[in-house]
């Protein structure tokens, strides 16, 4: 039986710091060592509150591992940062909680970067489709559109490595994002679904990336139908969203369609916001359930669009934060919803920024539309399903302009 270095009564050097490394980070962990915290079903940023988790434990097996490593590993060991990020994933990893995890420094910048409306990237947006696949979904005039990435494009390849079936969507995102200067940026090989043999290489090179929240028009097949698609829910929704409106508005229309189709997320006192643009004053827009307990969140300002009639375009890209409006405006019956089952996530995370600048998403909460419906793992419901057509027509679209004309003649 080897000799434990554990009952030695002088602590190896390096054993002693790894220790004292140990313990900082428990600390910080434990008290809010942390810059600030984010809500993910969407993100809410908001000072990190003292922890009542006990902060000075001691962690003799964890200190004991490292000390015989450090003795007898035939090679040399990682440095003690990567030594730190390794015991968090094993950590969070023991709670069999896919979206509770940790993120290194770069990562978690880009993260905060696309929060706040921007990056360095190639202009997509990646999505994982029912088999696992990654599809592209370039943004209109952005570097990918440009050099001839298409819509739903599955994802082979990222500088001639193949992109696993199992690696995390942020992960994927980061391949595809980079800093912006002369000469950098990334080679990508794509194919459509009908080009089975076929691939297609582009080498695209980083710009700056304005990620656009909310697009909006007059729709050409109803000129007094409005339409707003909101992408995702970053910091500048609302203010997009008030631009919008008041185009609209100008423009006399008589019924809206707001499109949530393949919107992930983002924000989650932005989509609040959002929903609460539709809703009159003091409907309950969510209820979230936490180790606190249960808290509602009311329509307090906003009802600037209550009175047209108006469709909500879901699918199963439809998701958490995006997935809250789309219930509140069909359990409240101001809206009828068109499309498919949404993705079904009604879990909060808060992501901790921690001292060195990397992060931790860690689920604290549940959220429930008005109804109390299950969202988590079940999704909306449409009103009116649909079934994608193979074709590419916006059957959804098509839908809601025929059922908002029905409920104008109507009266």
């Amino acid at each position: 039986m080897s000799k434990s270095v554990h009952g030695d009564k002088t602590m190896h050097s390096s054993t002693q710091k790894w220790r004292e490394v140990l313990l900082t980070l428990l600390r910080g962990f434990a008290f809010g060592a942390l810059l600030g915290a984010v809500f993910v079903a969407g993100f809410l940023f908001r000072s990190a509150m003292p922890s009542q988790a006990q902060g000075n434990r001691q962690y003799p097996l964890l200190e004991q591992a490292h000390g015989l490593l450090v003795d007898h590993y035939l090679r040399p060991l990682p440095d003690a940062t990567q030594l730190e990020y390794g015991a968090i994933r094993g950590m969070l990893a023991t709670l069999n909680d896919r979206l509770t995890y940790f993120i290194e420094p770069p990562v978690a910048a880009s993260e905060s970067n696309v929060l706040a409306g921007q990056y360095g990237g190639i202009g997509v947006q990646v999505r994982r489709d029912e088999a696992g696949r990654f599809r592209l979904y370039p943004f209109r005039d952005g570097p990918a559109a440009r050099a001839g990435v298409r819509d739903g494009d599955i994802l082979l390849k990222v500088n001639d490595q193949e992109v696993a079936l199992d690696l995390r969507q942020d992960a994927v995102d980061q391949l595809l994002r980079g800093e912006v200067k002369e000469g950098n940026g990334v080679k990508i090989e794509v194919r459509a679904d009908s080009e089975t043999e076929n691939t297609r290489v582009y080498t695209i090179l980083f710009e700056t990336i304005e990620i656009p929240s909310v697009v909006w028009r007059t729709l050409e097949e109803e000129a007094s139908f409005g339409y707003i698609q909101v992408l995702r829910f970053t910091s500048r929704t609302p203010t997009e969203l008030k631009k919008a409106f008041e185009e609209l508005r100008s423009a006399d229309i008589r019924a809206l369609v707001l499109d949530l189709r393949n919107n992930p997320g983002g924000l989650l006192q932005e989509s609040i916001t959002v929903a609460s643009q539709f809703l009159p004053p003091d409907l309950v827009v969510l209820y979230e359930q936490s180790r606190q307990g249960e808290k509602e969140y009311r329509v307090r300002n906003g009802s600037t669009l209550t009175d047209l009639p108006m469709a909500v375009l879901i699918n199963s890209g439809t998701a958490s934060a995006a997935e809250l409006v789309a219930g509140a405006l069909k359990d409240h019956r101001r809206a009828t919803v068109i499309g498919q089952r949404s993705f079904g996530k009604g879990t909060v995370q808060l992501i901790f920024q921690l001292l060195d600048k990397s992060s931790i998403h860690v689920t604290t909460a549940e959220f429930f539309p008005p109804s109390r419906q299950q969202l988590e793992g079940a999704g909306i419901e449409p009103d009116i399903p649909m079934i994608p057509d193979v074709n590419g027509r916006d059957v959804e679209l098509g839908e809601a302009i025929r059922f908002l004309r029905e409920r104008l003649a109507q009266g």
